[in-house]
């Protein structure tokens, strides 16, 4: 890797979890960057798939970049936060193994933070292509018109409500998160199953976003995507994800101050308490109810 003394590092953690056949090009899209600051940190998840070996080959070319080997199944947020402790970057990028950062991401992310107006700038986020496990093109996330730029542009600055009540969504994957204000939410929560919501709402809450209008990343949209398991009735991995929704909510009530935030919140407790009814969790709709109740006589 290039190091450049004037430019900041920057950080990309690649966790991996049976990507065997898409690993090697999310690596290869990390050193083929136009910004030469980066630390690469790699680790696998107990796959068990050829993940691990495959790897490894590719790190034959590649010695001093770091990987961890989990010895069990730890789930993303826990094997993200263990990766955390070795970074030394002063931003950090969170990559699925497969996913695919575009040549001028990172250049373009690092540009955006050190020229921003923004005060308090913790989160850089961008678009991406979605594409098919073949590669082939899907859509993007935002939808795109001249010049691939969005036609409707997300939030950006104070997007606190705009995170409770739905009204702009984030393209995680596209994003670049301040290290230091990682260190001070102490990192992903690991009691969740999924990580987004729960750190865009905890650090909207006293940092700013800014939205770059460009495509920075291509993601990969396979079968076990975090996005095909909302609606499962009577599947174990989506009453984990949609449990995590909760207590997602349950935190976020703690940090809201006003009656508006309140009422945007419920928005959005009504869209997880449709999910557990479509999916037949009675147990977590009932959890919502004393929820539901506290924000609107609160």
């Amino acid at each position: 890797m290039i190091f450049m003394q004037n430019l900041p590092l920057v950080s990309i953690i690649c966790l991996c979890y049976n990507h065997e056949n898409f690993v090697i090009e999310a690596l290869n899209s990390v050193l083929s960057q136009s910004y030469g600051n980066i630390e690469l940190i790699i680790a696998d998840d107990y796959s068990t798939d050829g993940s691990e070996k495959t790897i490894k080959n590719w790190l034959e070319d590649h010695p001093n970049i770091k990987f961890i080997v989990n010895e069990s199944n730890l789930g993303n947020t826990k094997t993200f936060n263990k990766a955390l402790q070795f970074t030394k970057g002063d931003y950090i990028i969170d990559l699925a193994a497969d996913d695919i950062l575009l040549p001028n991401c990172v250049e373009t992310q690092v540009n955006t933070f050190l020229n921003s107006k923004q005060k308090k700038l913790a989160i850089v986020y961008g678009n991406a292509e979605i594409i098919s496990e073949n590669k082939d093109h899907l859509r993007y996330y935002y939808k795109v018109g001249v010049e691939k730029k969005a036609l409707i542009k997300p939030a950006s600055g104070d997007i606190y409500l705009s995170m409770l009540n739905q009204s702009s969504m984030i393209c995680s994957v596209s994003s670049m998160v301040k290290r230091d204000v990682l260190q001070e939410l102490k990192g992903y929560d690991e009691n969740l199953a999924y990580e987004d919501l729960d750190l865009w709402i905890r650090t909207s809450r006293n940092y700013n976003f800014e939205f770059i209008d460009a495509v920075l990343v291509q993601k990969r949209e396979v079968k076990n995507s975090l996005g095909n398991q909302f609606y499962k009735k009577f599947n174990r991995r989506t009453r984990k994800i949609n449990h995590s929704s909760y207590l997602v909510i349950k935190k976020a009530i703690a940090l809201n101050k006003t009656k508006i935030e309140n009422k945007a919140l419920l928005k959005r407790l009504h869209y997880e308490m449709t999910k557990a009814y479509k999916t037949f969790d009675i147990w977590l709709f009932i959890k919502y109810i004393p929820l539901e109740l506290r924000l609107r006589f609160s």
